[in-house]
C-alpha cells in the first residue's frame, strides 16, 4: 500500500469554512441593521491565511499529482464562480453596500476558491498515474 504524506488539506479547508460561515452568520444576524465589522474580517482574514497556507502545502507536497489538481480546480473553479456570481448578485439586490458588501464579496471569495480547492485535492492525492506529456516527448 502507497504511504504518501499528505498535509492536513481537508481539515485546513473545513476550518476555513467554519470561519467563513461564521463571519457570514455573525453580518446576516444583524441585518437590516449596520453590524460592528471587526469581528467578521477577523474571520475573513483567519480564513483567508487557512486557504493560502493549504495552497502552499498542497503544492510543496513531494510526488503530488498537481496537474491533475490543477485540470479539477479549474472546473471547479468555473463551476463556483457561475455560484458565487448569483450570490453576489444577491447582496446587490438587497442592497448592500459599502464595507459590508466588501467583507461579504470577500468571504464569497473564499468559498469559491475552497471548495474547488478540496475537490482537486480529494482527486489528486488518488492519482496514481504520471503526469502527462505532449505527443512526441518522452518522460525524463
Amino acid at each position: 500500500m502507497d504511504e504518501r504524506r499528505f498535509p492536513p488539506s481537508t481539515q485546513l479547508g473545513a476550518a476555513s469554512m467554519a470561519f467563513i460561515a461564521v463571519g457570514v452568520i455573525y453580518l446576516a444576524a444583524y441585518l437590516p441593521k449596520r453590524a460592528p465589522l471587526w469581528f467578521a474580517v477577523v474571520c475573513l482574514v483567519i480564513a483567508a491565511g487557512l486557504v493560502a497556507a493549504n495552497l502552499l502545502l498542497i503544492w510543496r507536497t513531494p510526488g503530488f499529482a498537481r496537474w491533475r489538481f490543477l485540470q479539477v480546480m479549474r472546473w471547479g473553479l468555473l463551476g463556483y464562480l457561475v455560484v458565487a456570481g448569483m450570490l453576489e448578485y444577491t447582496f446587490l439586490y438587497d442592497h448592500t453596500r459599502g464595507a459590508v458588501l466588501a467583507v461579504m464579496t470577500g468571504m464569497l471569495l473564499l468559498f469559491m476558491i475552497n471548495v474547488p480547492l478540496l475537490m482537486a485535492f480529494t482527486v489528486a492525492r488518488f492519482e496514481r498515474s504520471p503526469a502527462p506529456t505532449a505527443p512526441g516527448r518522452s518522460q525524463a
